[in-house]
């Protein structure tokens, strides 16, 4: 029977050393370096380890010094797994050779640049050891907070959310992310500078970005980033985005005053998109509809002007001349602000007199129909139109002409503002008028307060629809002759519409 002792397993310590500036390090990761047995670190082929140099003050001759060299960092590799199997064959070597050394009784501390958990190559190490072996990890100042710091900038204040990203993003899914962001820190540039400054540039942000490169080291180099040579970019550098609280716009800018009408979607934030939150959180000026506004957060030094639905075009004309006087306007409109709603009204209002030269754009939003038809299925998959039944802005017979029409060419029929507390008969005349080209037991849906706390759908036929269950928070969809209802085996209901049509005969 053996009866000696097991051997004690070493500990393993992931140490952040902060930005570069060894007088950042925190005094635990100095502690973890001093009592160490083993003292790890990734380099590239060329030996040199900036992490190494960081600590390097803080190394004793009696440390074991195990350098982990990457096989491949930017060339091409002839591993029959490419650049990923070369690095992942790399990580369980690098473990195993780690876990030697644990396993005879020694403490490991791997160096890591920056935080060990954010970015680092440390996590790699962590998720292969963490589970069989004690652990610690050493938080450090990281490279982002050192920008920050060295730029003299706030990155995020109040309600802000910071944004991290990848630099190796595809430069589509850059410029969305920066457009819809409130500050940004872009990292890992060098090659991919180009595609980052093009992505800043897309999302209407270059003028605001900045660049640092090496925070706190040796060569530390800060500037606009749209004057940086793309040619002499680093690795470890970063673009930035600071805090919009508090910006003011150069006199340039200000003699640019613009109304941008924005879509909000149906309900609140999850309905927006990037572009809509990048002209949100970029104007001087917010105008619209009093319950609309109130879906916007609020920012510091922005200001709110909220009116009475029934303003429409006064709305508009006070939104044009704050922009004539170089403030840049939102005006915020539910849904989709070309669909029933304000970008008809700025845009008449913006073609005449005194407003010609002022600039006017259109943020599309998701629209009640979309949304409504994605809940229920897909009742929008063919051909359809698009009706409101409030005769507030055009005579009732006009509507009735265009209900007998689309009824007629067999469209689907996504029906607005279908009855408000005042207006109690539209609906009634306008399933009369269906019925009489379309059959009873045409599929109906019912869509109320889409994305919001009350949301509800209900499926009907056009001889079972009660109008009186029917409110201006309400969209309808109509179906064809081909729509389908359709129970499912997991109990839910769906409708929808097939792309095909009959032929003739």
């Amino acid at each position: 029977m053996n009866t000696q002792a097991a051997q004690p397993v070493g500990r393993l310590y992931g140490v952040g050393l902060g930005p570069g500036d060894p007088s950042l390090m925190t005094v635990r990761a100095v502690e973890v370096i001093a009592g160490a047995d083993v003292i790890a670190y990734h380099s590239a082929r060329h030996g040199r380890s900036i992490a190494r140099s960081i600590a390097e003050r803080h190394l004793r001759p009696e440390h074991i010094e195990e350098p982990l060299v990457y096989p491949v960092t930017t060339e091409t590799t002839d591993h029959p797994g490419g650049y990923r199997g070369a690095m992942e064959e790399f990580y369980a070597e690098a473990a195993a050779r780690l876990a030697v050394h644990l396993d005879a009784g020694r403490s490991v501390a791997v160096l890591a640049e920056g935080d060990p958990m954010f970015y680092g190559s440390y996590m790699h190490m962590h998720k292969r050891l963490a589970d069989r072996y004690p652990t610690e990890v050493v938080p450090g100042v990281t490279s982002v907070s050192a920008a920050a710091a060295r730029l003299g900038r706030p990155l995020v204040e109040g309600e802000e959310v910071l944004t991290v990203l990848p630099g190796t993003l595809p430069e589509d899914e850059l410029a969305a992310r920066l457009a819809s962001a409130d500050s940004a820190a872009v990292m890992k540039l060098g090659r991919t500078f180009p595609a980052v400054r093009g992505a800043l540039e897309r999302a209407g942000r270059l003028a605001d970005a900045h660049y640092v490169e090496r925070a706190t080291m040796g060569g530390e180099r800060i500037a606009p980033l749209a004057d940086v040579d793309p040619e002499s970019v680093p690795y470890f550098s970063m673009a930035v985005l600071p805090s919009r609280v508090d910006t003011r716009p150069t006199t340039d800018e200000r003699a640019k005053g613009e109304v941008t009408v924005v879509g909000l979607g149906p309900a609140g934030p999850m309905w927006l998109t990037p572009q809509a939150r990048s002209a949100l959180a970029a104007a001087e000026d917010l105008v619209g509809y009093t319950t609309y506004m109130d879906r916007v957060p609020r920012r510091p030094g922005q200001r709110r002007h909220a009116s009475d639905n029934r303003v429409e075009a006064e709305r508009a004309e006070f939104a044009l001349d704050l922009a004539r006087r170089g403030r840049r306007v939102a005006v915020v409109s539910s849904g989709d602000p070309g669909v029933f709603a304000m970008a008809t009204a700025v845009l008449e209002a913006a073609s005449a007199d005194p407003y010609l030269d002022v600039r006017v754009r259109v943020v599309p939003g998701v629209t009640a129909a979309q949304s409504a038809a994605a809940l229920a299925g897909a009742p929008l998959g063919h051909d359809y139109a698009v009706v409101s039944l409030s005769d507030r802005l055009k005579p009732w017979r006009i509507i009735e002409e265009r209900l007998r029409a689309a009824s007629a060419g067999d469209l689907v029929l996504a029906l607005y503002n279908p009855a408000s507390h005042s207006r109690r008969t539209q609906l009634e005349s306008a399933l009369k008028v269906l019925l009489e080209t379309r059959a009873p037991e045409t599929p109906v849906v019912v869509a109320r307060d889409v994305g919001g706390p009350e949301q509800a759908v209900r499926f009907h036929t056009l001889d079972t629809l009660d109008p009186a269950t029917v409110d201006m928070r309400c969209i309808l969809l109509v179906g064809s002759s081909q729509t389908r209802t359709v129970r499912r085996g997991d109990g839910t209901t769906v409708v929808w519409t097939p792309r095909d049509y009959p032929s003739e005969g």
